[in-house]
C-alpha cells in the first residue's frame, strides 16, 4: 500500500502534517470528494490535497491516490511559494554591492579556467567548427545550410536550458536568442537592477568570433582526435563562461554609476564613449586580476604532487593550459570586450530616467 505522507517530496510533508503515514488514521475526512486539510493556516491557505477510495471499500481498505496538479485542479502551491527566493538576490542593493561583484568576478574566473582545462585536453578537431563537416539534424533557416556541430550542441543546450528559465536572469545571454522556446517554469520575478533594455546589449557574435579565431588554437593541439562530442561539449562551457563573465560588465557598471553618478552622468549625457572608458580604466586593478588569473591557471593546470615545492610557476612544470595563455584571454579579450559593454550599457543608462532628474544630478 502507497503511503501517501512517504509519497509526497519532503518539501511538502512539512506543509501536511495532518498526513500521517497511515492512510486509515487520516483525520478531517468527510464523505464523497475526501478532503483532507492540513493543520497549519500556511498550509491551509496553499495547499489542498484529495483523495479518492475506490467505490466498493472503505477508506480504511481503500487504495489511495494522491494527485498532484498546478492552479485550480487537486493540488496547488501559490505562485508565492514557487518564486520565494525571487532569483539570486533579494534586491538591488545586494546584487550592486562592490563586494559582491568583485566575488562573483572572482569566482568567473575559476569557471573560465576550469572549462579551458578541460577543452585543452583534447585536439583542435577543425571540423567541429565547419558547418555540413558534421550530419547534425539542424539548418540555418536563411541559407538552409547545415549547422555545425558546435552551433547544433550549442543551440540545443540553451533550448533545454532556455525551458528553465536560464535566459530568463539578467546575466544570462544566449548565442541564439531566435532559438529559445517557451518556458515550462514561471519567470522568476527579478528585482529591478539593471537599466531598461539591458538586455538588448548582447556581445556573443563577438565573443564567438574570437574564441574560435584566438583562443581555440592558443589552447589546443592541432589535429584530429575525432572526440567531437566531448570537445564540442566543452566548448560550450568555455562560450557560456567567457559569456558571463564578460556581460556581468553591466553589473559593474551600474555599480560604479550609483557610486559616482555626479561624475558619469555629464559624460552620458554628452555620449562621450571615450570618457566613459577612460574613466572605467585602471590599469593598476587590470594589472593584479592578470597576475591573479596567472597564477590561477598555473595552480590549477599542473599536477600536484605529494610535495608543494615553493613558488607556483616553475618553468619544468608541463601545464595543461599555458598560464600566459590565460593572461592573455583576459589582457586581449576578456577585460577590454567587459569594458566595451559597460560603455554600451553606461551610454544607454539614462534612457529610462526622466530628463529632468538626469539634469538636476548632473549640477
Amino acid at each position: 500500500m502507497i503511503r501517501i505522507h512517504d509519497a509526497l517530496p519532503q518539501s511538502l510533508q512539512r506543509l501536511v502534517p495532518c498526513l500521517s503515514s497511515k492512510p486509515w488514521e487520516q483525520k478531517h475526512v468527510s464523505s464523497g470528494f475526501y478532503g483532507l486539510k492540513s493543520q497549519t493556516r500556511h498550509a491551509q491557505k496553499n495547499l489542498s490535497v484529495a483523495v479518492f477510495p475506490s467505490r466498493k471499500k472503505s477508506l480504511a481498505r481503500s487504495r489511495t491516490n494522491v494527485f498532484y496538479a498546478q492552479s485550480k485542479n487537486v493540488f496547488q502551491i501559490t505562485r508565492d511559494q514557487m518564486d520565494k527566493s525571487r532569483g539570486p538576490w533579494e534586491d538591488s542593493s545586494e546584487a550592486l554591492d562592490l563586494d559582491n561583484v568583485r566575488s562573483t568576478l572572482i569566482r568567473l574566473e575559476d569557471s573560465i579556467i576550469f572549462s579551458l582545462i578541460e577543452r585543452a585536453q583534447f585536439r583542435r578537431n577543425d571540423a567541429i567548427y565547419q558547418p555540413d563537416a558534421i550530419p547534425v539534424p539542424g539548418f540555418d533557416r536563411t541559407s538552409g545550410v547545415r549547422y555545425s556541430l558546435l552551433e547544433y550542441i550549442l543551440r540545443e543546450h540553451e533550448s533545454l536550458f532556455g525551458k528553465l528559465r536560464k535566459y530568463t536572469s539578467p546575466d544570462e545571454h544566449a548565442f541564439f536568442e531566435d532559438g529559445l522556446p517557451h518556458l515550462v517554469l514561471p519567470p522568476l520575478n527579478y528585482p529591478k537592477v539593471l537599466s531598461k533594455d539591458h538586455d538588448e546589449i548582447n556581445v556573443n557574435d563577438t565573443i564567438l568570433r574570437i574564441y574560435l579565431q584566438e583562443i581555440v588554437p592558443s589552447i589546443t593541439e592541432r589535429g584530429d582526435d575525432c572526440n567531437y562530442g566531448s570537445a564540442a561539449t566543452y566548448d560550450v562551457m568555455c562560450l557560456q563562461a567567457i559569456s558571463k563573465r564578460i556581460h556581468y560588465g553591466k553589473f559593474v557598471a551600474e555599480a560604479k554609476f550609483r557610486a559616482n553618478r555626479e561624475t558619469y552622468v555629464p559624460l552620458i549625457e554628452k555620449q562621450d564613449a571615450e570618457g566613459l572608458m577612460a574613466l572605467l580604466t585602471f590599469p593598476a586593478v587590470e594589472e593584479r586580476v592578470v597576475k591573479r588569473v596567472r597564477n590561477k591557471a598555473a595552480t590549477y593546470g599542473q599536477d600536484i604532487q605529494d610535495e608543494l615545492v615553493e613558488g607556483i610557476i616553475q618553468q619544468e612544470v608541463k601545464y595543461k593550459v599555458e598560464p600566459e595563455e590565460v593572461a592573455q584571454l583576459y589582457s586581449q579579450w576578456i577585460m577590454p570586450i567587459t569594458k566595451e559593454v559597460q560603455v554600451m550599457y553606461l551610454l544607454r543608462r539614462l534612457e529610462d530616467e526622466p530628463p529632468s532628474e538626469s539634469r538636476n544630478d548632473a549640477t
